[in-house]
């Protein structure tokens, strides 16, 4: 009989190994995880537009599908391309920013008669501003470079689609475990389609919200601030704050007066504190069960692993795992630890 000290050994030497799996493949990994995310959310749009009453009946299949791909990437294409152009503009005006700021950091500092009066290289490394934008360019640059091949992996996983439920009852020896397995990833995309329905539906709410108040307050890059309020709004908890203090800063910088930069700090201060801590929660109840501790630790551990991609993707991927070991005896209590209050599904019967 294999010892218990013998078993947690080899379990955090494949924890370690599969992590570091993760973190050496993410080049190859990240496009694939983000075609999954695609087809999935191709796949819930198409399920929505067969609704659709067409004549006496509903919109068929074949149909529905090429009109959810086509409007997911011409969306997706949209977007990317009106992104770019305010975040290279950005980009260009980034040094006027900066020195501004640092005008308003020696104003301050002079102000409070410091002895040692702060200057903006204590809070930013020289260029700071402008790397910054610059990073988001590269990252943008990155996501549409690697658009083709998650396009066409997108592609492979619909037409292959129609055969992953008979490769998967022919992973399991009877059909009672293939039942139970059926069973289970109902759950998970129950939970999931769950997630990012309300997620994307909240997330679209803060980013149109955001434009629309920068838009009337006749702050720039309105459109790049409020994509930026709707894919941070997938990050729990510090995407939020991130999105609030980004367009702040530049109204600071931007405008002669700090009416404007206390209207658009509070203005999006509400909107992230409503949608946040009052809709979003009420929307989506008690389904995630999951801690607000593991939620933290998961997007730290997800965002060192695969960075924004990680941390949009840690509240889901958390959840999967908690579905997953909850059906697992030897692997319950890991679920138990993972959920809010401990209320896992009851362990599967395992008598013979």
């Amino acid at each position: 009989m294999r010892s218990p000290l013998l078993t947690l050994t080899l379990c955090l030497v494949s924890i370690a190994v599969f992590g570091w799996l993760l973190v050496v493949g993410r080049s190859l990994l990240i496009p694939f995880v983000i075609a999954l995310v695609v087809w999935y959310l191709i796949n819930a749009l198409a399920e929505a537009v067969r609704q659709i009453p067409f004549g006496t009946a509903h919109l068929p299949g074949w149909v529905a599908l090429p009109v959810s791909l086509i409007a997911i990437f011409s969306a997706g294409i949209v977007i990317i391309d009106i992104v770019t152009a305010n975040l290279t503009e950005l980009a260009r005006d980034a040094p006027a920013y900066q020195a501004r700021l640092e005008a308003i950091v020696a104003q301050v500092a002079g102000h409070l008669n410091l002895n040692d009066p702060i200057e903006l290289s204590d809070l930013f490394p020289d260029g700071g501003v402008q790397r910054l934008v610059s990073a988001g360019a590269t990252f943008l640059t990155t996501i549409a470079g690697s658009a083709s091949l998650v396009f066409i992996y997108t592609l492979f996983l619909m037409l292959e689609q129609s055969t992953f439920d008979t490769k998967f009852a022919k992973l399991f020896p009877d059909s009672a475990q293939a039942q139970a397995a059926f069973r289970m990833r109902s759950e998970i995309n129950r939970s999931i389609r769950h997630y990012f329905g309300i997620k994307t539906a909240v997330s679209i709410a803060t980013g149109a919200l955001t434009s629309g108040i920068l838009i009337v307050m006749g702050l720039p890059y309105a459109a790049l601030f409020g994509f930026i309020a709707f894919l941070l709004n997938y990050i729990p908890t510090i995407g939020s704050l991130i999105g609030v203090i980004f367009p702040s800063l530049l109204a600071l910088v931007y405008f002669e007066t700090l009416t404007p930069f206390f209207v658009i700090a509070i203005g999006l201060g509400i909107i992230q504190f409503s949608i946040g801590n009052l809709i979003e929660p009420r929307l989506m109840g008690s389904s995630l069960n999951l801690s607000g501790v593991v939620i933290m630790l998961s997007l730290a551990l997800w965002g060192a692993i695969w960075g924004v991609v990680g941390m949009v993707l840690c509240v889901p991927l958390t959840v999967v795992i908690v579905i997953i070991c909850a059906k697992i005896p030897a692997a319950r209590p890991v679920a138990v630890l993972l959920s809010a209050n401990g209320d896992v599904d009851p362990a599967p019967d395992t008598r013979a």
